[in-house]
């Protein structure tokens, strides 16, 4: 199979890459000026975007890096949001790089005595979703400022060390690209602060330097691990002959290998990821995933009633048939078989020949075996005494239940500065030894996450430590016995977002290995809850949280699940799960189910579902009941460890019940009018993407305003492919126009259509988020108050006229849209427009604390006005009886400003206002007086332009 695994590789490069090249460096870097460039001439960059959260579930943490001298001043690093900074010991934290290009870090390294951060962006993970970097980023005044200082093809980094004698001496270890080879890779040098750069260690296209590891206290003795692997949608290589480790004596200027056959470390094409920790000039850890296949051993026998889906692959229907039924049975329900595969109906499958035994084993495999059920060595900790001249493998018995199938996930090993046996391994649990690797116990508290990336140890401080997981940050101060939780950065990866229709109307999102919540829209994020007991966001279940559909009938009833389509109906009320994914028959191939299987509630009868994996499925009764209404919709998928040639989005017209649109990560989109009793290609009509290109369909969705019209987005993630692919159809797929011209360089994830203008549309990519006012032949850069991260999900609330962000790094985003959706083509040719305001309930509070320590509340009017060109303008506001109570001058930007407006009297307009009424106005403890109920207008004037509207305060 790994035969078969490479030459198929080898082939692949030479004829399919043709249709699926890598972007270059120089298009990204062209994107990211196009998108500066938009930043500040966009129409809509006043209109903010607020974060909503969550925060408590945190997201996935690569690097940490601590002041030795003061560990209560620390820097986290995210994979896909950003850097934040503590000195209260986790405390609180503050974003850092939200001004910079990117929120992707793969590591980071601070030099503390002049405050200098260098951060290599580009997940060091090779998970599904790590997204890749620009470079390095390095910042001179603590984060308020980013320069790139090079390496801009590297996409991810590894590892970075700084010379704490000389600041301008950096090594940099570099992966390079995730799913294409690529010759920026292997170990970098610069000696003068990242003017210039040095390779200095280079394996191959495909090997590229994981983890760099220095002798404490001394720069010159370096060792380096390097790393070969390569990613496909449909498989996934992580070990090969180019996997080793290096030395050098030079401060990194130099290399040489030392993970050579007979060294004592395994050498050969099963070499995976390589952790490094080093102890002193003598004592050196790595912590190896060994992808080679463990020895043959005897099975341990097995009880007689027990049975194994290995038992069935060859054997005769006569041997099937004497099986006793009860054991049959139990081993039928065990494994979730259908309840009508029962031994009795099985048995009398077998003997008509609609089924053969084999079908058994078939029936419980699918594309992920490969992944699951492969027997590796897997983890494995060697020790070198000689400072990596000879090595001896620590661990006597494997160390099972820390990797399982994901060694490329993880790789980190730490040695205690006071102890060299004293080492900790960080894999799905994270677990330490204290006999130098030979035995093991595990410090996962119960607060403490899985999936394990960065940790520190203390070396002033024996048993301090902070760690870094998918789930956030922990400290301990008592090696690992008990875990404090610090995870106030809104740092969430949601894949999926939804929102429901109750008052106030609740949000939805499945996360990166954090399962799915439910929340209200206007939650506060603060730490009241720790008071209380009670965070606003509650789990509605665990794993890699999927898509989320909500019964519009009842919000209690809600459909959503976990990775590979494992998906329940839920019922809020009691709390019950009912697994509801779809199974095949007993001797079909088992259907493939992507990682994000898409689900779909009708929008025309709320209990009928659609669920995707290879083919269409419907359920008429809430996901009870299922029938298959579609052929295979993919390519028929590849031969792999990943799930692949599956079904990624569904989307249902709302004008006519059964006209359905499906997409497949492999680039076919399908269409059928007749509720899938007859399918039709209507990708082979795009002209602009070669139909063999097979780039994944991140997004169909059918017109909420014209039966005909569909749009379409691809994604070449999974090629290092980030050109923006967005199409719109008119006539239901026969022909296409491309509407993705102007949008930078990233490839996209999603787009919605606006249910009230059609003319709206929202697109998030990579990178950012973008609005188009004219059904996509022009693009606006969305982004006031969220920085350059990845946006997964969209979605609109259609009462609250709110779009919703789901962003994978980041958590959600909420904007008001509604005054986007009035932005008409008519409108769009006016000089100047103020838009209407909101009626305003009273308050006598207004000013003035409760008490002493109470902040006040204080009222405040945003308004909206679109201005053709960039203006001056004098803002007035007028009283029903002819008062002008404020006034104020203000410089307008070309296109949506917002004048916020204090609901207060200057000077001058109370006193005409008490002149006018005869009355006397009362000051507010705050010093401000506020209007009185009225009415009152509001006009803004300049360069003979003129536009007013009135609001009420009652």
């Amino acid at each position: 199979m790994r035969l078969f695994g490479l030459s198929f590789l080898l082939l692949f490069w030479l004829t399919g890459n043709a249709q699926n090249m890598p972007s270059s460096y120089e298009a990204v870097q062209q994107g990211l000026q196009l998108k500066k460039q938009m930043g500040t001439t966009s129409l809509v960059k006043n209109i903010p975007l607020k974060n909503i959260g969550p925060s408590v579930m945190s997201g996935r943490v690569v690097d940490l890096d601590v002041n030795p001298e003061n560990p209560i001043e620390f820097y986290v690093a995210y994979a896909s949001g950003g850097l934040w900074y503590t000195n209260n010991n986790g405390t609180s934290f503050s974003p850092i790089m939200d001004s910079s290009e990117t929120q992707n870090i793969g590591d980071i390294a601070v030099h503390w005595k002049t405050g200098t951060i260098w951060v290599g962006t580009g997940e060091n993970n090779a998970s599904r979703s790590s997204y890749s970097g620009v470079g390095i980023l390095k910042s001179i005044d603590q984060g308020k400022t980013w320069q790139n200082v090079g390496l801009k093809d590297s996409h991810h980094i590894g590892r970075i060390l700084i010379n704490k004698n000389n600041p301008n001496e950096v090594v940099i270890g570099v992966i390079g690209h995730l799913y294409s080879p690529n010759t920026e890779r292997g170990v970098y040098k610069t000696t003068d602060g990242g003017k210039t750069w040095k390779k200095t260690l280079f394996i191959s296209d495909t090997a590229g330097v994981i983890d760099i590891a220095q002798v404490p206290g001394n720069f010159n003795i370096l060792y380096a691990s390097a790393w070969e692997k390569d990613r496909k949608a449909w498989d996934f290589l992580g070990s090969g002959n180019d996997s080793g480790i290096y030395k050098s004596n030079d401060g990194g200027s130099s290399w040489t290998k030392i993970s050579n056959d007979g060294s004592g470390f395994p050498t050969g094409y099963g070499i995976g990821r390589i952790g490094l920790a080093v102890f002193d000039e003598n004592t050196v850890y790595a912590f190896l995933d060994n992808q080679e296949h463990r020895e043959k051993t005897e099975k341990t026998e097995k009880k007689p009633t027990e049975l194994s889906k290995e038992d069935f692959k060859s054997m005769s229907e006569i041997d099937f048939l004497k099986i006793d039924d009860k054991k049959l049975n139990a081993f039928l329900k065990t494994n979730n078989f259908q309840e009508k595969y029962r031994a009795e109906n099985v048995k009398q499958m077998i003997r008509s020949g609609v089924a053969k035994p084999a079908d058994i084993t078939k029936y419980l495999e699918n594309a992920n075996s490969a992944l699951f059920d492969t027997p590796v060595i897997g983890a494995e900790v060697y020790q070198s005494n000689d400072g990596g001249k000879s090595w001896q493998k620590q661990n006597e018995d494997y160390i099972d239940g820390l990797l399982y199938s994901y060694g490329y996930y993880f790789g980190e090993i730490r040695v205690d500065p006071n102890d060299v046996n004293k080492i900790y391994l960080g894999g799905v649990p994270i677990i330490k030894s204290a006999d130098g690797g030979k035995t093991y116990t595990s410090i996962n508290g119960d607060n403490v996450h899985a999936d394990h990336h960065a940790l520190w140890v203390n070396p002033q401080m024996p048993g301090h430590l902070i760690n870094g997981n998918d789930g956030g940050v922990n400290i301990s101060y008592d090696d690992g016995e008990n875990w404090i939780k610090n995870n106030s950065p809104t740092v969430g990866q949601f894949y999926a977002i939804n929102v429901d229709n109750q008052e106030p109307y609740h949000v939805y999102g499945g996360l990166q290995d954090n399962g799915v919540w439910e929340g209200a829209h206007n939650a506060e994020e603060n730490k009241k809850w720790h008071q209380t007991g009670d965070y606003p966001w509650k789990s509605l279940m665990g794993g890699d949280g999927m898509q989320i559909e909500i019964d519009n009938r009842n919000h209690n009833t809600v459909y959503t699940g976990y990775q590979f389509g494992n998906y329940y109906r839920i019922d809020k009320n009691s709390g019950k799960r009912y697994y509801i994914q779809p199974k095949h028959e007993l001797g079909e191939a088992p259907f493939r189910f992507n990682w994000q299987t898409p689900i779909l509630l009708s929008p025309h009868n709320q209990d009928i579902l659609y669920l995707g994996s290879n083919k269409l499925h419907r359920s008429m009764n809430q996901g009870d009941d299922w029938e298959t209404i579609s052929p295979d919709l993919t390519h028929g998928g590849k031969r792999g460890n990943v799930a692949y040639g599956t079904l990624t989005n569904l989307s249902e017209s709302p004008f006519s019940f059964g006209l359905l649109y499906a997409g497949s990560d492999d680039g076919l989109v399908h269409l059928s009018k007749d509720g899938g009793s007859n399918w039709e290609n209507i990708s082979k009509n795009i002209n602009e993407v070669q139909t063999d290109a097979k780039l994944w369909v991140s997004r169909i969705v059918a017109s909420k305003h014209k039966k005909e019209r569909v749009y379409l987005s691809l994604n070449g993630y999974r090629w290092d492919d980030f050109t923006p692919y967005i199409f719109k159809s008119d006539d239901y797929g026969n022909t296409w126009e491309t509407i993705a011209t102007g949008i930078p360089t990233a490839a996209v994830n999603v787009i919605v259509e606006d249910p009230e203008n059609e003319n709206l549309l929202f697109v998030g990519t990579d990178n950012g988020l973008y609005v188009s006012f004219d059904q996509g032949s022009s693009w606006e850069l969305f982004q006031n108050g969220m920085p350059n991260v990845a946006v997964h999900d969209l979605v609109i609330q259609p009462e609250a006229k709110h779009l919703l962000v789901g962003t994978h790094g980041r958590s959600i985003y909420n904007a008001d849209i509604s005054v986007l959706q009035k932005m008409t083509p008519e409108l769009l040719k006016k000089e100047l427009v103020v838009f209407g305001l909101e009626n305003i309930k009273h308050s006598k509070n207004w000013g003035n604390p409760p008490s002493t320590w109470a902040k006040a509340s204080t009222p405040g009017l945003d308004i909206t006005f679109y201005s053709a060109e960039p203006n001056s303008f004098e803002a007035v506001i007028t009283s029903d009886q002819g008062v002008i109570v404020s006034k104020a001058e203000l410089k307008a930007d070309k296109g949506l400003n917002i004048l916020s407006y204090d609901l207060a009297f200057t000077d001058a307009g109370k006193a005409a206002f008490e002149k006018k009424s005869k009355t006397n106005l009362e000051t507010a403890k705050d010093g401000k007086t506020y209007l009185p109920k009225g009415k009152y207008t509001v006009q803004l004037k300049g360069s003979g332009k003129s536009s007013e509207v009135t609001f009420t305060i009652d």
